[in-house]
Formats: structure tokens, sequence, C-alpha cells
């Protein structure tokens, strides 16, 4: 699996170069994001990338000292179950 980091999403290339992954942080004001999009293609669904897809994002927003807030249900799910990470939220 091939992880590509963007300013606001970090996305999950197959060997064939398809976007088969991804979860979404746009900016909605200059110190807040919103988690808002997290996919995982079908076939590789049970396999951790979600999890992988959300630690990386919070990452990336700890490392850019942003807050954020959660509208995708899975990463509503995912700071439930990572209760050391809800500094983050706003």
């Amino acid at each position: 699996m091939n992880y590509i980091y963007e300013k606001n999403r970090i996305y999950v290339q197959d060997e064939f170069g398809t976007m088969v992954a991804e979860v979404t942080f746009p900016k909605i004001d200059e110190q807040t994001v919103n988690i808002n999009h997290t996919y995982v293609d079908a076939r590789l669904r049970g396999m951790g990338i979600a999890n992988k897809l959300l630690e990386e994002a919070v990452k990336e927003i700890e490392n850019q000292n942003l807050t954020c807030i959660a509208t995708c249900s899975y990463a509503i799910h995912w700071f439930e179950k990572h209760p050391e990470k809800k500094n983050r939220l706003k």
C-alpha cells in the first residue's frame, strides 16, 4: 500500500495507482479542520486501513498544531476508541 499525503487529505493507492482508501480533513477556519470523510474500498475492509488513515490524519493535525471536529461517522467512532487523542477535538 502506498500512502499519499496531501494538504487536507491522505489516501492509499493500489499497485495500479487507483485510489482505494482515503480520509479528508478540510480546514473550516484558521485553526480547525473537519474530518469529514473516510473511505475504504470493499475489498480492503477489515484490514485496519481506516484506523491507520485516522492515526495519520491526527498526526498531521497535531504536527500543524490544529484542532478538529469530526463529522464523519467513522472518525467519531475512532475518537471514542482513542480518548487519548480527544485533546485535538474542538
